[in-house]
């Protein structure tokens, strides 16, 4: 299906730009709601997937998972909808934003300024919807 390489295309383009806009950010990736993965940078290797471990299935199904337990939480607190979920550890951060009918991770190296990463994933985030909202018009 050419379309669907295009698209594929387009939104590792997209991740790409903000790993050269924003250094420090190891790996991202778009999940769908069902947790499959839509696309990732830097691109994983089949042959090795513990190469860039962030472009696996099971990766793509955990922050999928995260996306609606977050999301059932605010629900269940009435808190409104999610913005972003952020979970800092000893060797970093990850930050995933929902974008409609998926979700946009992305693996921080420690000491990386997150102001940044936050503005920067923010409008990758936009831009993701939008290549999917086109998808979605064209079905």
């Amino acid at each position: 299906m050419p379309g669907q390489q295009y698209r594929s295309e387009k939104l590792e383009r997209t991740l790409k730009s903000l790993h050269v806009a924003v250094p420090g950010i190891k790996a991202s990736v778009i999940v769908n709601i069902e947790g499959l993965l839509v696309a990732a940078y830097p691109p994983g290797n089949e042959d090795n997937p513990y190469e860039n471990p962030t472009s696996s299935p099971q990766v793509a199904a955990m922050a999928a998972t995260l996306i609606g337990l977050a999301e059932t939480t605010l629900n269940r607190l009435q808190q409104g909808d999610l913005k972003r979920l952020m979970i800092d550890a000893d060797k970093g951060t990850m930050v995933v934003y929902p974008a409609n009918r998926a979700s946009l991770a992305v693996l921080v190296e420690k000491g990386t300024q997150l102001g940044r990463v936050l503005f920067a994933v923010s409008k990758v985030r936009d831009e993701v919807m939008e290549i999917l909202r086109i998808k979605e018009d064209e079905g």
